[in-house]
């Protein structure tokens, strides 16, 4: 059975999905470097597929959600070049078949369409609220098949890592906490993790109360996905599910459906 290698360029990391027509199987995070080269890029997937058992020439394609312009032509002549198959851009060469009415549909990131398509495939709610826990915190709404527009907010670690680098005596923070209720910090570290985890937290609940009342009486199913979706969801009741891969979901649904 032949394998489609699925990908998710992110600011800051990208993430590599082996799949088939059956779902999806192993993935692997590497950091995002657009200076690597061709030839950088297609060692390291060879040595993926290697620990996979999966041949370069059993890849029949790659799919790829971007948001770093200047790594798409690396990944195209890593694709050509080390599994002698074709890189499809979404939407360019894939199209994400949910209706975009952004003003300015090409300002759209391609992941903010395929995460919206793909929890339209897998949720039957008329109105739904994607929250992406990335390098920023984006909130997408979808009324029915269409992407009406959302929010874009700074992301958790960007804002743990310019706290850290904008002052001298605060440590760095794990973002994960080692109680379930609300309580005052009692050290530098318990109320950065606080103040990060309860502030997020509360953030989204508020602007999914505020999306919601842009929509018709139907109340929207929040989704929840990205690296830190499932610590915030505990911590925020309005999101209903937590979907860590939904983006490869997408791409998955988007090269197979």
């Amino acid at each position: 059975m032949s394998t489609v290698l699925l990908f998710d360029v992110g600011n800051t990391n990208t993430k590599i999905c082996l799949a088939d027509e059956r779902g999806l199987g192993e993935s692997y995070t590497l950091p995002t470097r657009p200076a690597n080269t061709a030839d950088d890029w297609g060692i390291k997937v060879e040595s993926i597929l290697s620990r996979e058992s999966v041949s370069p020439s059993e890849v029949e394609a790659c799919v790829i959600s971007s948001v770093v312009p200047p790594l798409d032509p690396l990944l195209g002549r890593m694709s050509r070049r080390f599994l002698e198959s074709e890189a499809l851009f979404v939407p360019d060469d894939l199209a994400i078949p949910i209706e975009n009415e952004y003003f300015m549909p090409s300002q759209v990131g391609a992941d903010i369409l395929v995460t919206a398509y793909a929890a339209r495939e897998a949720f039957d709610c008329n109105n739904l609220i994607i929250v992406d826990f990335g390098t920023a915190t984006t909130l997408a709404c979808v009324v029915g098949n269409a992407f009406k527009g959302g929010l874009i907010c700074p992301g958790i670690r960007s804002s743990a890592a310019a706290l850290a680098g904008g002052t001298a005596k605060l440590p760095p923070v794990s973002l994960k906490l080692p109680y379930d209720e609300f309580r005052w910090g009692r050290s530098t570290s318990e109320c950065l993790n606080q103040g990060l985890v309860y502030g997020f937290a509360d953030m989204v609940e508020g602007l999914c109360h505020r999306l919601a009342d842009q929509m018709d009486d139907d109340p929207p199913l929040v989704v929840a996905t990205g690296g830190l979706a499932g610590e915030i969801a505990e911590h925020c009741p309005a999101i209903g599910e937590v979907r860590p891969d939904l983006l490869m979901e997408g791409l998955w649904y988007g090269y197979y459906k």
